[in-house]
């Protein structure tokens, strides 16, 4: 697929200036930050049913000196805590009602995740729980009722904690068969009402949420990482083959969490310092997209004492099931200055030149373009934005609205450039909104910060109505939609 024509003369191409008619406008959401009803029709608890909210990142675990005891602490309920993932926004009862207003919105796709310990709820079981599984079967149809396309995220930091517990999550090689075993299943069951499929939600961002595994403060905390994401490479490839056992038409895709860096200043020292960092940050989708270990990871590996552990059989593996395409998330830009910071993937320096959310996240539009020309360069395949958002806080007014003209503006110049970049020539096929409707915050596990065009009526403790409400963005982005990128 390409975002050009050729024209009348052979050497001249017609350039689109705008977005493809079957451009895939929609929303995107997680089911741990959603669903809710966490332990009810068979559904085991996973990682993030244990975010605490309310309390400093220093609790427990998330010291720098944890043990492995201090860590295992983390999946101990306390009664006097908050735990806003356990009940989400209630999409699990209220999907119907949700879906009804996603498709008056106009949607034409939307990414969920199915919660994995809702299929498997230790994630080694023989069986699978049929229960799990007829809830998903009923939201696809109730998405394809409206005509809105599935898009699911397979793993998005919903990990069974026994897979954790009992295996130390990613960190250990077989659960490679636990996953693939969950793969067998969903592919079984929703082929034919799923066509796009993303194995793990932002592969390079190496938390605890996306490899599962207690640090050792014995052993290279970079090299339990890697080996980790290694264990995911391979996975995801044998994802694709199983995928094609069903339907030889299902698409398969890597998704890297967007965190392209600028140089601080045009010193060659930024400019080199920049340019590793971000390169790093391509290994995961280099690897995903080209199909092999690129040379500059092994010096970085070699470097910081990274040794990893390879099967015969990943070489070819990585090689013949290279992904169909590249989604990733984008909320901002920042810097790197050579002066300031190490070569951690995790450092960086703020950006003096761009505005910021209540949060710090920086908005850069235009920084949109600039990934997009990179990636398509880069890869010369399908991009696909995943996720997209702008958190604030709102307020809902005694007439049930809500006048979000700030995440309209945001959104709209991300809009502007997003088709300046397919008229660069960019192959971008769809844009996923985080979210269509408020939910559960991932990294803060709080209400406050919304994302949503519906709003839910529920605070940081889940007091609150829980009822919806359409606001200002939501009949913008219906405009858009019908406009398909038109209105802005």
């Amino acid at each position: 697929m390409v975002n050009w024509k050729w024209g009348k003369k052979a050497d001249m191409y017609q350039v689109r200036h705008k977005f493809p008619k079957d451009f895939m406008w929609g929303g995107a959401f997680a089911a741990n930050q959603a669903e809710g009803a966490w332990d009810i029709d068979g559904k085991g608890p996973s990682i993030a049913d244990y975010h605490i909210g309310g309390l400093p990142d220093k609790y427990l675990n998330k010291r720098e000196d944890a043990t492995i005891e201090n860590q295992r602490e983390n999946f101990i309920l306390n009664e006097g805590f908050n735990y806003p993932k356990q009940r989400g926004v209630d999409f699990y009862h209220h999907y119907k009602e949700d879906m009804a207003l996603m498709a008056e919105m106009g949607l034409r796709c939307l990414r969920i995740s199915i919660a994995w310990s809702r299929i498997f709820p230790k994630g080694d079981e023989q069986n699978p729980n049929e229960s799990g599984l007829k809830f998903y079967d009923d939201l696809f149809d109730e998405m394809l009722k409206y005509g809105i396309a599935p898009i699911v995220t397979i793993s998005h930091y919903e990990m069974p904690v026994h897979l954790v517990l009992k295996y130390n999550g990613w960190h250990s090689r077989c659960m490679i068969d636990f996953y693939i075993k969950y793969c067998e299943v969903i592919f079984h069951r929703y082929s034919s009402k799923v066509k796009y499929w993303i194995p793990f939600n932002q592969i390079n961002l190496l938390s605890f949420n996306t490899l599962g595994f207690l640090k050792d403060p014995d052993k290279n905390e970079l090299t339990m990482m890697f080996q980790a994401v290694h264990h995911q490479f391979i996975t995801q490839a044998l994802s694709k083959k199983i995928a094609h056992k069903y339907r030889n038409d299902l698409l398969i895709g890597t998704m890297l969490s967007d965190k392209t860096a600028y140089p601080a200043t045009c010193k060659p020292e930024d400019i080199l310092f920049a340019t590793l960092k971000n390169k790093m940050q391509y290994f995961f989708s280099d690897v995903a997209m080209n199909g092999y270990y690129p040379p500059y990871a092994f010096r970085y590996f070699e470097e910081n004492g990274v040794s990893l552990k390879f099967a015969a059989e990943d070489e070819l593996l990585l090689k013949q099931y290279k992904m169909d395409f590249l989604s990733f998330s984008y909320y901002y830009t920042q810097t790197a200055d050579a002066s300031e910071n190490s070569y951690s993937l995790r450092d960086y320096s703020k950006n003096p030149y761009l505005m910021a959310s209540d949060w710090g996240w920086t908005i850069d539009a235009i920084g949109l373009r600039t990934v997009l020309n990179i990636y398509n360069d880069r890869y010369h395949c399908p991009l696909f934005i995943a996720e997209n958002g702008f958190g604030a806080v709102d307020v809902l007014e005694a007439d049930g609205s809500v006048h979000d003209h700030y995440r309209i503006s945001y959104l709209r110049e991300h809009f502007k450039q997003m088709k300046e970049a397919i008229r660069d020539g960019v192959d971008l096929i769809g844009y996923t909104v985080w979210s269509p409707i408020d939910i559960v915050s991932c990294g803060t596990s709080e209400m406050k910060k919304r994302y949503g065009m519906i709003y839910v009526d529920l605070d940081d403790f889940g007091n609150g109505s829980n009822k919806r409400y359409r606001k200002e963005s939501f009949h913008w982005y219906k405009e858009v939609i019908a406009s398909n990128g038109e209105y802005l």
